[in-house]
């Protein structure tokens, strides 16, 4: 089933941002370890009455700033792009700016559902504004307070109402995506594994413009293959915009079980490599380096580039590699393989008996350091989820869980029983049951 985009634009300090973190139910936090991936995030998949949709953000544009603001407004232009429904937001205390009338134009020529969302009606202001708005000819206007939840309901109605709620009969064939930054190979890759002229090529990047599935058999079983479009250059779009065309890998990615990171052998890592497999370990997917375009390195061996890559990618040495290149289809055939191993992993259960004696093992191998005269106890393990695997530790206080600990438990688990290329989630339990 297709989920489907919402965009919220507008102009700076309407309270665009604010409505977002209460439509996706969360503050959006910096996360530290994975680089540079939630500080970028203007993305997430928001739920409303067993509706799922794909919530997008953007910049506020502001004709005054000329710094930054062609950039934001290419932003906001993919965004309205890949949205279904647009919100429109707009500030009812100050009431129509040029800023607001410049954003109208720009979806007028979209031709797609605007819903324009007036927001701070719980001041005086916004209820002498309110009618002013109708100046901006669309057909949907709704009152709200993204703060005092005035007009909430109303709004998730109307942007949900052709949504459709989520089917029970999904298709439980293993899906994973190419996902990369622009001309690394991603469509080759996916030609080469179909065997087919499937997807257009092209060495121009940005080429790919939509999320396709395909369908992919091996040794007699079917696999969901998703390309993705990368990053798109519209025009001339500066560098530094590229994270905000990532909508339709971010989709492809939450749609994975496993996704394979095309690398460039050519150009070598770069940190937006990073960024993109650091997305996809968040979103807890199996991950698989593939290096590509391997045929035109002439003066690096594997050993010396796959050191490298570890080196880079700290945060996920679990990976695999898989060197190959996808136009010549040399060493094509080490991929499919690696494939089917982290599927496996991904899906593996450890029995609970084996579980704990693993952990205990490790606890008396190296116990927890003491804090203020206190120590960790781990009392019972369990394994309590899958894609990816999920422990839960009943302890004496979780407060006592440092994050050094927690790997070192990882990496007993890991070394214990193979989850090559799959992240893991360990979860600590005060045993009282406490979170």
């Amino acid at each position: 089933m297709s989920i489907p985009t919402v965009a919220l634009v507008g102009r700076p300090n309407v309270g665009k941002s604010t409505l977002f973190n209460k439509i996706i139910g969360k503050q959006i936090s910096i996360i530290e370890d994975i680089p540079g991936v939630t500080r970028d995030r203007i993305y997430q998949e928001a739920t409303y009455n067993e509706k799922k949709f794909y919530l997008v953000d953007t910049g506020g544009i502001d004709e005054a700033k000329l710094t930054f603001n062609e950039e934001i407004k290419i932003q906001a232009q993919i965004a309205i792009e890949e949205a279904e429904v647009i919100v429109f937001v707009v500030d009812g205390k100050e009431g129509i700016t040029s800023n607001d009338l410049i954003i109208r134009d720009m979806l007028r020529k979209s031709q797609k559902k605007v819903i324009v969302a007036i927001n701070k009606m719980d001041v005086k202001e916004a209820k002498e504004n309110i009618y002013d708005f109708y100046e901006l000819g669309f057909d949907t206007y709704i009152p709200i307070s993204s703060i005092h939840n005035i007009g909430y309901v109303d709004l998730m109605d109307m942007i949900t109402i052709n949504f459709k709620k989520k089917e029970d009969n999904e298709d439980n064939r293993l899906k994973f995506c190419i996902i990369g930054r622009p001309n690394v190979g991603k469509s080759s890759l996916m030609n080469a594994l179909l065997n087919e002229e499937r997807v257009v090529v092209s060495n121009i990047a940005g080429t790919t413009r939509d999320s396709i599935d395909s369908i992919l058999k091996y040794h007699n079983e079917e696999y969901i293959l998703i390309d993705t479009a990368g990053m798109r250059k519209k025009g001339k779009v500066i560098e530094s915009v590229e994270k905000y065309s990532l909508f339709r890998s971010l989709k492809a990615i939450d749609r994975s079980d496993i996704c394979l990171v095309v690398i460039n052998a050519e150009e070598g890592i770069k940190e937006h490599d990073k960024h993109i497999a650091g997305y996809a370990i968040e979103k807890g997917k199996g991950i698989i380096f593939v290096v590509n375009k391997w045929d035109k390195v002439n003066n690096t061996n594997i050993q010396e580039f796959e050191k490298l890559v570890r080196n880079e990618f700290q945060f996920a040495t679990y990976a695999p590699i898989v060197f190959l290149s996808a136009l010549t289809k040399k060493r094509l055939h080490t991929l499919m393989p690696e494939v089917i191993k982290v599927a496996q992993n991904i899906n593996k259960e450890i029995k609970t008996s084996l579980l704990n004696e693993v952990i205990l093992d490790a606890y008396q191998l190296n116990p927890a350091p003491s804090y203020k005269g206190k120590r960790l106890k781990i009392y019972f393990s369990s394994q309590t989820g899958t894609k990816p695997p999920k422990f839960t530790l009943r302890v004496n206080n979780k407060g006592l869980v440092h994050f050094s600990y927690e790997r070192y438990l990882e990496n007993k688990i890991r070394e214990n029983f193979d989850f090559t290329g799959t992240p893991m989630i360990l979860q600590f339990k005060n045993r009282s049951g406490e979170e």
